[in-house]
C-alpha cells in the first residue's frame, strides 16, 4: 500500500517545530543543511522532554515577524499537500512570538490570516490552536486563553497547554475555566513525560475535551475508562514519544493496545522537523509493526475529525472527503 495516497487528518503538530531546510534557509540565509539538522532536529534518544522541547527555539527566534510567521503556516501547508493532509490543526505558543515588538495580538492575527491564505492556496482546512506553556505565570497563562476566545469565530478555535509536563497543572485552571466560561475547545499535553495521573488532572482540571499524547493512559485501567466514558480522544504521535524516551521502540509502544481497548485516537507528528517525520512515515511504521490496515487508518481519522474543533460543515466535509477517497483505494 501507498499509505502517501491515503488523505490524513493531523491534530496534533506544532509550527515552530515544523520548519523546512527551505524555509529556515530563506530566513537565515547563512544556515548549512548540517547545522539545521543539528539545530532543528531532536537527537535519535533524547534524554528527556525537555531535550526535545529545546529544538524549537531556533525557530521561535525567527519567526519573529509577521511575514516570517505567514511564511511558517505556508510552508508548514506545503508540507502538507505533498503528505496528503487534508485537515490540520496547527498548534504555537503566541506570546513566544513577541520578542522583537509584535503584540500578542497581532501574533495571532498573522497567525490566523495566513492560516486562512494557506487553506484557499492550498485546498486544505487549517485551524489554529493557541498554546499556553506549563512554566507560564496564571496571568500569561490566562492571556492566551483571553486571546483564544477573543478570536472565536476565525480560525483560531482551541486553548492547549503544552510544555513541560512535570510542571505544575494548578496555576493554569482559571485560564481553562475561562476557556469553558468563554466556549472555547480545550486540549492539554498530558500522560507523556508523566503517568495516567496527569491524564485525570488535566481531564479534572481542565474540562479537556482531547489530550495531547495521552499514551501512558495505558498504565490505569480506571483512566482508560474514563477517556472512553467522556469520549475524550488522544492525539498520539509514535515517533516523539520514542525520541523523548517514553518508549525505546515502536514495538512497545502503547499506541495499538490503547486502540484495541477502544479509546478514541488519531496518529499525528508533534513536529515533523524535530521528530524528522511526515505521517506517511508514522502510517508505514504503524502497518509494518501493527499490521494496521487502510481499514483501521480510516477508523482512525474518522476519529479524529469527529473530534476537531473546526465547525460542523467543514467536519461534515472532510468525513465525507475520507470516506469516499478510502472506499475507493479499499475497492482495489
Amino acid at each position: 500500500m501507498n499509505w502517501r495516497k491515503l488523505p490524513k487528518v493531523e491534530l496534533h503538530i506544532h509550527l515552530d517545530c515544523s520548519l523546512s531546510y527551505n524555509l529556515v534557509k530563506k530566513l537565515k540565509p547563512s544556515i548549512s543543511r548540517d547545522e539545521y539538522k543539528s539545530d532543528f532536529r531532536a537527537p535519535v534518544n533524547c534524554n528527556s522532554l525537555n531535550d526535545y522541547i529545546i529544538k524549537a527555539e531556533p525557530a521561535i527566534e525567527l519567526m519573529q515577524s509577521r511575514e516570517a510567521l505567514r511564511l511558517s503556516v505556508l510552508d508548514l501547508a506545503d508540507q502538507f499537500a505533498k503528505d496528503r493532509v487534508v485537515y490540520a490543526e496547527i498548534r504555537f505558543a503566541p506570546l513566544e512570538h513577541c520578542r522583537k515588538g509584535l503584540s500578542d495580538t497581532e501574533v495571532a492575527k498573522a497567525v490566523e490570516n495566513a492560516a486562512e491564505e494557506a487553506s484557499e492556496a492550498y485546498g486544505i482546512e487549517i485551524f489554529v490552536i493557541l498554546c499556553s506553556l506549563r512554566h507560564y505565570t496564571s496571568e500569561r497563562s490566562l492571556r492566551v486563553a483571553e486571546l483564544a476566545a477573543a478570536f472565536k469565530g476565525s480560525r483560531i478555535v482551541a486553548l492547549d497547554l503544552a510544555g513541560d509536563e512535570t510542571l505544575p497543572a494548578q496555576p493554569h485552571e482559571a485560564a481553562f475555566r475561562y476557556a469553558v466560561e468563554n466556549n472555547v475547545h480545550r486540549t492539554s499535553h498530558a500522560g507523556e513525560a508523566c503517568g495516567s495521573k496527569s491524564v485525570d488532572q488535566s481531564i479534572c482540571l481542565f474540562q479537556i475535551e482531547r489530550i495531547g499524547h495521552g499514551v501512558r493512559s495505558w498504565e490505569s485501567r480506571e483512566t482508560l475508562d474514563l477517556l472512553k466514558e467522556k469520549n475524550i480522544h488522544l492525539e498520539v504521535c509514535p515517533s516523539s514519544n520514542i525520541l523523548t524516551g517514553i518508549y525505546p521502540n515502536i514495538s512497545v509502544h502503547a499506541v495499538d493496545k490503547i486502540r484495541k481497548y477502544g479509546v478514541s485516537l488519531g496518529i499525528n507528528t508533534d513536529g515533523r522537523t524535530i521528530s524528522n517525520v511526515d505521517l506517511t512515515r508514522e502510517y508505514e511504521k504503524l502497518a509494518e509493526t501493527f499490521n494496521w490496515t487502510t481499514e483501521d487508518f480510516l477508523k482512525h481519522n474518522l476519529e479524529a475529525i469527529e473530534h476537531a474543533f473546526a465547525p460542523e460543515n467543514v467536519k461534515a466535509s472532510v468525513k465525507k472527503q475520507l470516506l469516499s477517497t478510502y472506499e475507493k483505494l479499499m475497492d482495489k
